[in-house]
């Protein structure tokens, strides 16, 4: 079935039984972001709101990832050559769409969710991931603060005193280990990822639609007042950190395929 986003370039959609699965379609660089595929993932969700052709999101990833993160040849590179250019509203406007979708949406990790990829992943309503995906939010090992919603989100789950260890290091953590801390809901062996998410989706469509959806909507109220809180300062100390030596140090050592020498400056 066709769908109204298919002229997105970064995304690819399908629809069957009244649910549309999203898949970010960049598999050849690991789904990593580029500003066009935060911006075309904010408008699904923006449009896909009012869509009546599905009751039901799946968000997942083509080929090895769910997400890497943001691209750091296309997308970060530029804003440390020029820090004017960044966009800080683009971050915003993603965060309150995935807050405001009102319909469930639910993450299916195929693989690694990264940086903004882990944050997209953990505003969903319910997340499955592949044993073998891992989640991180590494934004310190490239000179950044997690700005984009990482530090809402991983608080609400895992509490604050975690969230801090994972947030300034960016240490990966494996999905069983995920699912134990109660950062994600479920760690499923990679073969039977598709029909757990496909069972619990038939599931909730046997259900009082309305009042689900309703739910869902008072659930996100709490995070809706948090995030309208932190939001605009965290995006702040990002874009601060965006025109540090260190952030450029960190984009050049990857992109150099070397360790980073961070000054603190």
């Amino acid at each position: 079935m066709t769908t109204k986003y298919d002229h997105f370039e970064t995304m690819k959609f399908s629809i069957a039984n009244r649910v549309i699965t999203a898949s970010f379609n960049r598999p050849e660089k690991l789904n990593v972001f580029t500003e066009q595929m935060e911006f075309e993932l904010s408008q699904f969700l923006v449009d896909g709101g009012f869509d009546d052709d599905f009751d039901m999101a799946i968000l997942t990833g083509e080929g090895r990832a769910f997400s890497a993160g943001g691209d750091i040849e296309e997308w970060m590179l530029p804003n440390v050559e020029d820090p004017g250019r960044v966009n800080p509203d683009l971050s915003k406007r993603l965060i309150f769409a995935l807050l405001d979708f009102p319909k469930p949406l639910i993450a299916k990790l195929n693989g690694h969710a990264v940086g903004l990829g882990a944050t997209c992943a953990l505003f969903c309503d319910v997340i499955f991931a592949s044993e073998k995906a891992k989640i991180a939010d590494p934004h310190v090992k490239i000179g950044l603060s997690a700005g984009d919603g990482g530090a809402i989100i991983w608080p609400q789950l895992i509490g604050y005193a975690r969230a801090r260890e994972f947030l300034m290091t960016g240490q990966f953590i494996g999905a069983t280990r995920a699912v134990e801390i109660g950062l994600i809901n479920y760690a499923l062996p990679p073969e039977d990822l598709d029909a757990a998410v496909d069972t619990f989706v038939a599931d909730l469509q046997k259900g009082a639609y309305k009042a689900i959806c309703a739910t869902k909507k008072t659930v996100n109220l709490g995070l809706k007042q948090l995030a309208s809180s932190v939001m605009d300062a965290s995006i702040a100390y990002e874009t601060l950190t965006v025109a540090t030596s260190d952030h450029a140090e960190g984009v050049h050592a990857f992109l150099e395929k070397r360790e980073p020498n961070f000054t603190g400056k």
